[in-house]
């Protein structure tokens, strides 16, 4: 075999072991295995598997009716799992999804909505969660379905906040760069539903949610802008969020003037751990990032790679962190250190784009292909990043994948690389160079895997 193509060849068997890699983590986030995982139920007691504080039964025969609620893109794969669980248990269900990514049921209802920008389909389904949540009493048990996605999936301002208003602060939000947690500390404090407010509806009844993490460090009040969990934000953090990206101008005066109420004590804040309302809740994290980390190293390893994880809790700029793993690639394949060849580097977490151009492309594959230029030249060497839910960014890939050879190929075909990430228009380089992952609706979302092999 000829030199150039041995180098082929072995850069074909990289980019099959980070595809094999990124799908053993990605199958370890099922939502059906998830819940398999945590809830067993043995005729009419249904025992809940919790690590951190044990067990919790639950008599079935204690309850009159057993509702089904929630938002996230798992949601469906969830609601289905339950279904298969509980059978005809169920009296009424409703869960707000985002667009196709559907399964079929039996009783609970799907509401497709739009992601990440809110709209009106999600507006009417949280109004459903939420009237649903009102007519709990104390005899129902609610199991409440969260994943990620379910923020803006759920949108039920307060009155005097439009949807139109609440979309364009989503928006403003996400292009300024706003870590997830600043994000849904606002959204919490315009909404009749988040930072607890579902749970407030629903009581005195009792409340199981099944939450799949797609947070960097599992903050429950943040997952999902916690519909269930007491909140730890305030109206003042709000107006010291909106400051510290200067934004102010930019937001609709409406969601102004309400924080602003709220700080001054016009408006109740969100509800609190001391509150009541949290007596009879039980929430459960049934599957996060670190557990994909975990599983794909699994696969790593029995492919013969010396692996390690770096860690699930990053976050940062993705151009940022992108220079800092490919540092560490190129630190690992002239040392050996901190891993010796040949070598797995994984992370996890999830990173920002803050967006001074407005090309096409999302945080994975911006991290693809500021990686790439940085490994250009090295040979053996790929990159592959995807974010666990199959939608990057408003695009439909999941990510992509990158080689030392990646920036010649561009050359050839008169493209450049830094033009592209200059101009955050990622998709549509790897487009060119047919190097997007395109997975479709994974129904669960645990947040990013980041891969490089080093041989």
């Amino acid at each position: 075999m000829l030199p150039q193509q041995n180098k082929q060849s072995d850069l074909s068997r990289l980019r099959k072991d980070a595809m094999d890699i990124f799908q053993s983590g990605l199958l370890s986030a099922d939502p059906a295995i998830a819940i398999q995982r945590h809830l067993k139920l043995c005729k009419n007691i249904l025992t809940i598997w919790d690590s951190t504080f044990g067990d919790s039964t639950f008599d079935l025969d204690s309850f009159e009716e057993i509702l089904v609620i929630g938002a996230g893109k798992a949601g469906a794969a969830m609601a289905k799992e339950l279904e298969n669980i509980l059978g005809s248990r169920i009296s009424r269900g409703s869960i707000n999804v985002k667009y196709d990514h559907i399964a079929s049921l039996k009783t609970i209802e799907l509401v497709e909505a739009g992601h990440p920008i809110p709209d009106g389909n999600g507006r009417i389904g949280a109004k459903k969660l939420f009237e649903m949540a009102k007519n709990a009493h104390e005899k129902t048990l609610v199991f409440c379905l969260i994943s990620g996605g379910g923020s803006a999936l759920s949108p039920l301002p307060f009155d005097g906040i439009s949807l139109a208003q609440k979309q364009e602060t989503t928006k403003v939000l996400l292009d300024c760069g706003a870590r997830i947690h600043e994000i849904n500390t606002i959204r919490k404090h315009l909404s009749l539903i988040k930072g607890g407010g579902l749970a407030k509806a629903a009581y005195p009844a009792s409340i199981i949610s099944l939450i799949l993490s797609d947070v960097v460090g599992d903050d429950l009040d943040i997952i999902a802008s916690g519909l269930t969990v007491p909140d730890s934000g305030t109206f003042k953090d709000c107006k010291q969020i909106i400051a510290s990206y200067d934004i102010a101008s930019k937001l609709p005066q409406n969601v102004l003037d309400h924080i602003n109420k709220g700080c001054n004590g016009q408006i109740p804040e969100t509800p609190k751990p001391d509150d009541p309302y949290f007596k009879k809740v039980k929430n459960l994290i049934i599957g996060n990032n670190f557990n994909t980390l975990i599983a794909a190293r699994a696969k790593a390893e029995s492919l013969g790679y010396n692996t390690i994880i770096l860690s699930s809790l990053i976050e940062g700029e993705t151009r940022d962190i992108a220079k800092m793993h490919a540092a560490i690639a190129k630190e690992t394949l002239k040392t050996g250190n901190p891993v010796p060849l040949p070598a797995c580097i994984i992370s996890g977490g999830e990173t920002i784009v803050t967006m001074d151009h407005h090309g096409l492309g999302g945080r994975n594959q911006e991290f693809v292909l500021a990686s790439a230029i940085e490994i250009a030249g090295e040979n053996n060497v790929i990159v592959l990043s995807c974010g666990t839910d199959g939608t990057d960014g408003p695009t439909d890939a999941a990510g992509a994948m990158a080689d030392g050879n990646t920036l010649k190929r561009a050359r050839d075909l008169g493209i450049s690389a830094k033009k592209f990430l200059r101009e955050h228009d990622s998709y549509h380089f790897f487009k060119i160079l047919d190097d997007l992952i395109i997975t479709g609706p994974t129904h669960t979302n645990v947040m990013d895997l980041r891969i490089f092999l080093i041989k």
